[in-house]
């Protein structure tokens, strides 16, 4: 067989993202917190973009009024396209090239392409006293905060212990996961650790009793109670442990929140007689036979299983720093009894009003500015006027895909989930208009405010089944219904899912015993025999 090489030439035509039309996609995906972010690092590196005062006159928002106008709608004629027509060109280029828009964040290269500050702008920059905007959000950058390994060891710095199990304690901690537990077995630690320099005078590699003194160490002495253990019974008997030790000691060295966690020492000896006896049957709530075999009463052992639930199977997750950040709504859903209709309006309350700074825009028509500088301010100012341009497509975008999902969903927001219907994306597209991925990324991230509370706005749309009454039902409605036949079960003889699935027929709702297992285990609700109370 023989290989050849040689040289064609070929025509053809091929689209390609342009850097201003990812960064479309981008501001139409960003959900509001993101934003308001996005728009804060431009404000701070763009001098030509500035904050304005809410006013009625649409010129005085577009930052030019008479002087200087170059349109009659009072925005810069840059010679640029703006964001509305990076969204009509990017549905068409998705419309032929349905997995472009996947790839073309793969690139190798950063997705921040437009360079913000053309050469010599650090000059011109300096010259009118501004700082510089990346040295500010370096030091305005919050603290990351310390990891869990490195709270542990602190605190394992400053425990009272022998010397030798110190850098064996320090070695067992790097071993703990984010939960707590030590899951590798301490034969494989003491193959595997490197060693500490400041071993001396025991060897190496450490001994396994030495390593099983360290680690009952840090089982007794750091907090929380819990850390360092390897299983989830080990958690429980550590945490039941320091609660008896604190009863034991009246509650001295308890915060007010210890207090109100902390069950009487008589239930939480039962609970520990529960965990360290029977925990294999208390996994599989066969309460009967716990009471049979440890003397207690019913009444007790559901007294020690409550003390139970107020533990963790997480201990070291109290020690996490991050914060959870409230859910911001991008589109605020209110009721209209006048009109019978919901109706959809931006929460634009914390949105910035942006327009283009004045003087800026003048100091283009300086015959005295280099030319250097003068294309320097051309960039920003038509970069300037591309965000705004693409924060109002956006808006106007996002209106438009949640007031076809509150006409499609209306009975959701009348009636709750379970009125909830099949709604795919491509039905919303077709109606609107545009490509499946200009709604996609319209949904992403995006929460609403409606009378049923904060609804993710991607929950709208959801695939579903037809009841034998050929109503059409989303699964997430399927969900609820199930889980109401399981809240109006008889919890001394709970349905199992042969039953459940006769229930769902009765409501009309025909599914299989598999799907009534896999939905329960989404729901997180447990089998019948763990949800039977005695």
């Amino acid at each position: 067989m023989r290989f050849d090489t040689s040289q064609q030439m070929r025509m053809g035509q091929q689209m390609k993202l342009a850097p201003r039309m990812i960064q479309s996609m981008e501001i139409l995906q960003m959900p509001l917190a993101e934003l308001e972010e996005r728009i804060e690092q431009e404000l701070a590196s763009n001098p030509t973009l500035e904050l304005a005062e809410l006013e009625p006159d649409a010129e005085q928002r577009n930052g030019l009024g008479d002087e200087g106008e170059a349109n009659p709608d009072g925005e810069l004629d840059l010679g640029e396209r703006d964001a509305t027509d990076d969204f009509a060109r990017l549905d068409e280029f998705e419309t032929d090239n349905p997995h472009a828009a996947e790839n073309a964040f793969d690139e190798d290269r950063p997705r921040e392409t437009i360079d913000w500050r053309a050469e010599g702008s650090r000059s011109l920059s300096r010259l009118a006293g501004e700082p510089d905007a990346r040295a500010e959000m370096m030091a305005s950058a919050p603290d990351r905060g310390e990891s869990l390994h490195e709270q542990l060891l602190k605190q394992w710095g400053v425990v009272d212990v022998v010397e030798f199990l110190r850098p064996l304690g320090a070695v067992l901690i790097g071993y703990l996961d984010d939960d707590g537990y030590l899951r590798t077995p301490l034969e494989e630690i003491a193959e595997k650790a490197t060693k500490p320099s400041e071993v001396n005078g025991r060897g190496w590699p450490p001994a396994i009793d030495d390593l099983e003194l360290a680690l009952k160490a840090i089982q007794l002495l750091l907090e929380p109670a819990g850390v360092g253990a390897r299983d989830a019974r080990e958690c429980l008997l550590l945490q039941l442990d320091a609660q008896l030790d604190l009863a034991d000691g009246g509650l001295s060295g308890a915060s007010d929140r210890d207090e109100r966690l902390i069950a009487p020492s008589d239930t939480v000896r039962i609970s520990r007689t529960l965990v360290e006896s029977h925990f294999e049957d208390l996994m599989n709530n066969r309460l009967p036979k716990i009471a049979e075999r440890s003397g207690l009463g019913l009444g007790e052992i559901r007294e020690g299983i409550e003390a139970l639930r107020r533990l963790s199977l997480a201990p070291a997750r109290r020690l996490e720093q991050t914060r959870a950040e409230p859910v911001m709504p991008d589109v605020i859903v209110e009721y209209d009894e006048a009109e019978d209709r919901y109706i959809a309006y931006m929460n634009d309350a914390r949105m910035p009003n942006l327009r283009i700074n004045r003087e800026y825009a003048l100091l283009t028509r300086d015959e005295h500015m280099s030319t250097r500088d003068k294309d320097f301010i051309k960039t920003n100012l038509s970069n300037a006027q591309w965000l705004m341009d693409a924060v109002e497509q956006r808006r106007g975008t996002l209106l438009r895909v949640v007031n076809a999902v509150l006409v499609e969903q209306r009975d959701y927001l009348d009636h709750g989930p379970e009125a909830l219907r099949p709604l795919p994306m491509t039905q919303v597209a077709e109606r609107l208009g545009v490509h499946v991925a200009t709604v996609s990324r319209a949904v992403s991230d995006k929460h609403l405010m409606t009378p049923r509370g904060v609804i993710a706005l991607r929950s709208f749309f959801t695939g579903g089944l037809s009841t034998e009454g050929g109503e059409d039902l989303s699964y997430d409605a399927v969900k609820a219904a199930l889980k109401e036949v399981i809240e109006q079960e008889n919890k001394a003889k709970p349905l199992s899912d042969e039953s459940i699935v006769k229930a769902m027929k009765e409501r009309g709702i025909e599914i299989a015993r598999r799907t009534v297992a896999k939905y329960r285990s989404q729901l997180g609700i447990p089998s019948a025999r763990l949800r039977k109370q005695f």
